[in-house]
Order: C-alpha cells, then sequence, then structure tokens
C-alpha cells in the first residue's frame, strides 16, 4: 500500500515537472510569424498578405519584385499613403498629390510627369491580373517614406519619416512574444542594441517590430526607450501661404470681362485695392479647351498700381461640359497646361476658380481638379483661390462643393454671400441680409480655417417688380440688378423713402406704379462697412467684391478703414 502510494507521488511530481519544462522550453519555442505563402508588405505596424496572423488586407500580392524594385497594389498606396490617389480606367493614367506635388504615371509607360514636367522612371506602373501595381520607390521622397527590401523572404517594410518616434534598444538578448505572456512563444529573437520600434502599450509589456518587420511583444524593463528625431517631414508639410498683403487683410474685386478687356489707361488707382481679379478664362467645351480673353496691358496697368492680378477662370456654368471634363485625367491636364502657359504669358500672380452649378455627382472630381491644379500653380508661385457659395440644400449650386477639403488644398476661399434672393428669386428681398451673410461665414468655418476666408461682398443691389397675379392671390416677382448709383436713382426719380432696415442691413425703399410694386434693399456704403465689419470679428483673411463698376467711390473708403486700419 505505501509503495503504490509512493509511486503514486513519483507519478504527480513527474507531471508536474515535465509540465514546468514544458511551459519553460514553449516560452523559448520560435514559431514561424509568416506562415502563410506570398509576399508580406509592412507599413508600419499594419501588415498585408497571405500571413498566419494578423489582418489579411489583400486577396492578391499586396507588392510586386520587377528587376529588383517594388511595385505596391495602388488599393494599400491609396489606403496607406494617398489617400487620394486617383485611377482613370479609360487613359490608363494614375494621379498622386502631395501639397506641393502633382504626379502622374501612364501603365506601361518610362515617362512620369512630375507638376506636369516629364520624369524619366526606372519601372513603370503595371497591371497584373487586374490589379494595379505602382513603383513606391519613386514615390518615395514624395511621401517621405524608407523602404527596405527583404527578396530572400518576400518581405518589404515602409515605415514613414517622422519627426518623433519612439525606439527601444533591449539591454541583452530578448525574445519577441506572440502574447503579452512570459509563458508565450515567440517569434523571433532581439540582439541587444538591436532597434525596436515601439507600436503600443499593453500593462507591462510593448508592442515592437524590428527592422525586417517581426512584431511581438517585449516587457518593458527589457528595453532601454528612447523617443529620436528620425528625420525631418516632408518638405511640403512645413507649406505656407505665397502671398499676403503687406499691411492689413486682403481687398480684391473681380472685374467682370464681357467680350473685349477694356482699356485702363488713366483709371484711377483705388486706395487700399491688393487684389484685381478679371474674368478672362472660360471652359470653352467638353475637349477642355479654355476661352481665353486675357491682355498683357491690363496686367501692366494692374502691376503699375500695386495690384496682384488673380485671373479668373469658370466653368461657364455648364454642368454638362463640367462633367466631362471633370471626369477625364487628360481632359484635366489639358487645362492645367493651358492655365500654366497663359500664366507665364500674361505674368499673373494667381488663378480664381469659378466653378458653379456643378452636379452633385462631380463634387469629388471638382475636388480632385483642384488637387492636382494647385500644386503646379504653387510651383509658379501663383496663389490660388476658389470661390464657394453659402451653404444651402441646392445640389448643383452648394452641395457640390467639398468645402473642408478645397479649405485645405487651396490658399484661400472667397464665399460668395451674396444672391441670398437671387435674379429669379419666387420672393424680392436683399442680396445679403446682414444675418444671412453672418450665418454663411458661421457655417463656412465649421470646415475652413477664418485666415483662408475671403468674405465675398455685393456692390450691386436688385429692383424687384411684383405684379399681382390674375387670381390675385400670387405676385408675380422680377427682379432688375442695377448699381448702387443706379439704384439711388431710381429712389430718388420716383421720390421713395429710404428707411433703414436692422433686419437686412440695409436701406429699404418701396414705391407703386399703377398696380405694381417696386421693393429695393440698398447696398451702399453703410451696407457694405456693416459686412466688412464680420472680416475683424471672425478674424476673416479680407473680402473679395463683386464687381468693378457697380460701387460708389465712398465704398472704397470704408473697405479701407475696416481693411486696412492704422495701428494705435
Amino acid at each position: 500500500m505505501a509503495k503504490n502510494k509512493t509511486g503514486f507521488i513519483l507519478f504527480v511530481l513527474t507531471s508536474i515537472i515535465i509540465a514546468i519544462v514544458a511551459i519553460y522550453l514553449r516560452s523559448f519555442l520560435i514559431i514561424k510569424p509568416y506562415k502563410g505563402s506570398g509576399n508580406i508588405l509592412i507599413i508600419e505596424d499594419k501588415i498585408f498578405g497571405n500571413i498566419g496572423y494578423g489582418d489579411n488586407n489583400n486577396h492578391h500580392n499586396p507588392f510586386i519584385f520587377k528587376k529588383e524594385r517594388v511595385l505596391v497594389s495602388s488599393n494599400i498606396i491609396k489606403q496607406e499613403i494617398d489617400p487620394y490617389l486617383h485611377w482613370d480606367e479609360k487613359s490608363e493614367k494614375v494621379t498622386l498629390t502631395t501639397k506641393d506635388k502633382t504626379i502622374r504615371l501612364k501603365t506601361d509607360s518610362l515617362t512620369a510627369l512630375v507638376n506636369s514636367k516629364p520624369v524619366e522612371i526606372n519601372i513603370p506602373a503595371t497591371k497584373v491580373s487586374g490589379h494595379l501595381y505602382i513603383p513606391v520607390e519613386f514615390l518615395a521622397d514624395f511621401f517621405g517614406i524608407q523602404i527596405k527590401k527583404f527578396p530572400e523572404v518576400n518581405r518589404v517594410v515602409i515605415d514613414f519619416k517622422k519627426e518623433k518616434r519612439k525606439i527601444g534598444y533591449p539591454l541583452k538578448p530578448v525574445g519577441l512574444k506572440i502574447s503579452p505572456s512570459v509563458l508565450s512563444p515567440v517569434y523571433d529573437f532581439a540582439e541587444k542594441g538591436e532597434t525596436l520600434y515601439i507600436y503600443g502599450v499593453m500593462e507591462n509589456w510593448y508592442r515592437v517590430r524590428t527592422a525586417d518587420g517581426i512584431f511581438g511583444y517585449v516587457k518593458k524593463d527589457a528595453l532601454e526607450v528612447k523617443e529620436m528625431t528620425i528625420s525631418t517631414t516632408p518638405t511640403d508639410a512645413n507649406y505656407e501661404k505665397l502671398w499676403q498683403p503687406t499691411k492689413g487683410k486682403i481687398n480684391l474685386v473681380w472685374n467682370y470681362i464681357h467680350q473685349k478687356t477694356p482699356d485702363m489707361t488713366g483709371t484711377p488707382k483705388i486706395k487700399g485695392l491688393d487684389v484685381i481679379s478679371p474674368t478672362w478664362f472660360s471652359l470653352a467645351d467638353e475637349n477642355g479647351t479654355i476661352d481665353n480673353k486675357a491682355d498683357k496691358n491690363y496686367v501692366k496697368w494692374a502691376h503699375d498700381n500695386g495690384y496682384k492680378v488673380w485671373a479668373l477662370f469658370d466653368n461657364g456654368f455648364n454642368p454638362e461640359i463640367t462633367s466631362i471634363v471633370l471626369n477625364d485625367t487628360e481632359k484635366r491636364e489639358k487645362i492645367i497646361k493651358q492655365l500654366l502657359v497663359y500664366a507665364d504669358l500674361y505674368e499673373f500672380d494667381g488663378i480664381n476658380i469659378d466653378f458653379e452649378n456643378v452636379f452633385y455627382k462631380d463634387r469629388d472630381m471638382l475636388t480632385q481638379f483642384v488637387r492636382e491644379l494647385t500644386p503646379i500653380l504653387h510651383e509658379q508661385n501663383l496663389v490660388v483661390s476658389i470661390d464657394v457659395t453659402v451653404k444651402s440644400q441646392s445640389l448643383n449650386w452648394s452641395l457640390c462643393y467639398d468645402r473642408k477639403s478645397l479649405g485645405q488644398i487651396v490658399d484661400y476661399i472667397a464665399l460668395m454671400a451674396y444672391d441670398e434672393h437671387w435674379a429669379t428669386s419666387p420672393v424680392s428681398g436683399p442680396v445679403a441680409s446682414i444675418g444671412w451673410v453672418e450665418k454663411g461665414i458661421q457655417s463656412l468655418l465649421e470646415e475652413v480655417e477664418s485666415t483662408k476666408v475671403l468674405l465675398g461682398l455685393p456692390f450691386y443691389t436688385r429692383e424687384w417688380e411684383e405684379t399681382p397675379a390674375n387670381d390675385k392671390s400670387n405676385l408675380k416677382v422680377t427682379s432688375k440688378a442695377l448699381s448702387m448709383s443706379d439704384a439711388k436713382k431710381k429712389i430718388k426719380e420716383n421720390k421713395a423713402d429710404m428707411v433703414w432696415s436692422s433686419d437686412s442691413g440695409t436701406y429699404f425703399a418701396v414705391y407703386k406704379k399703377g398696380d405694381k410694386t417696386y421693393k429695393i434693399w440698398l447696398e451702399d456704403e453703410k451696407s457694405i462697412e456693416l459686412k466688412a465689419s464680420l472680416v475683424e470679428k471672425y478674424n476673416l483673411a479680407g473680402t473679395a467684391a463683386w464687381r468693378l463698376g457697380l460701387e460708389e467711390k465712398e465704398v472704397w473708403d470704408v473697405l479701407y478703414k475696416k481693411l486696412k486700419p492704422e495701428k494705435l
């Protein structure tokens, strides 16, 4: 009986010892980290490919080797490197953008375009089994990435150049555990002093990655941890506005050019005016041809008077033609090249983009066009601005603008804070009541930083004609746009009283002719001063007025006082 008891005890002890030894040995057992077949791509702490752990993010090879060069799946580049990557199946061109570069690659072509300039590359973008692969080494400097290749194990590691990175150095050889547990097996061993990238903390464990892309957990006390400066960020991260006025806020006025640019010789200089924007360029057809009304003498006159010239480019307000052009990479390229040629030929200082009446479905392509255009114009020291309407529920006139994205791309956004009651409005009313304007500013500032916003001001007003309809219960409403002086003349001729309306922030006048009633909410120096006061209140970049020639001279004195105040 005692003998049996002793045997049982020995059996139990032996089992415990074997279990302990097994656990101890297991903690040093090396498990192959990537069990699947195919290529493995590591981008920082993310894993792509057919792997044995982690997320299987791709059902096809995340990258391929070609002539010892690495080509990465465009899907992954779009997900991790350039979220704005655009692939045009029709032209077989892929476009990538940074803040200061627009890069175009065509499949199977060894010539790329960088800001419209041809650059020879070693390996082209390539389609394999229906998937697009992009030569990522060519993109390295543009996107601030470092690429390490390990062809012997079919692995590539991509890291971003960062100003700061948390690095760990083992104090002695250490195993990279599969899980944060002393009993866990390991994927690999790191030598003393080896560089480990730290990506997370779980209690007293760090999640780390080796330089060649092996992940694991290491106890905190096993590492010496430092915050290191690895590299500077890409140059475009520090991009600043190309131009700001030497004094005060920007004072811009649009100059409507109908067919021929007028001779401005002898036109008095406007005190405090910084920028003049002539409406010179318009999208003429679905081929991307630009109609040009520019004039060198006008630019010389402007520069002689100290004005910057931001030539306006509009889309003709034709949504069908706009849609065709925006959705074609080659036509967008054509437009950009034309604008570059004209900017150089006429010596512009900037381009103002005025695309209106755009299909809502083309909202992202409008943003893409601006994203492609802006870096190229910036390289030529051109200021880029775009005009947007006050927010409303109109698809083509308001929702077509991705204001947040546009505000991150361009130098300035001009808020067209007028036409509250537009030319064919079914009811009469002011073109820009003060409350409506202020709400428009507040709404835009939810998405765009204030120092990029130019407040659009109306130099015009409307005379509204209200006629009783046949059933007498409704009104037929029509309007006519008037300059400030013509509106005052109308009021005077009809012996109407002007009464200040605090609701609209304008003077209001009404008069009758037969069964017709006429109403005018007058824009003048007082209403403009009230609106211009919002520039200081919301710390806006300045104002942009529509349009030159409709104002009275007193308005310029008001704008100078509000935008160029003397220092106390």
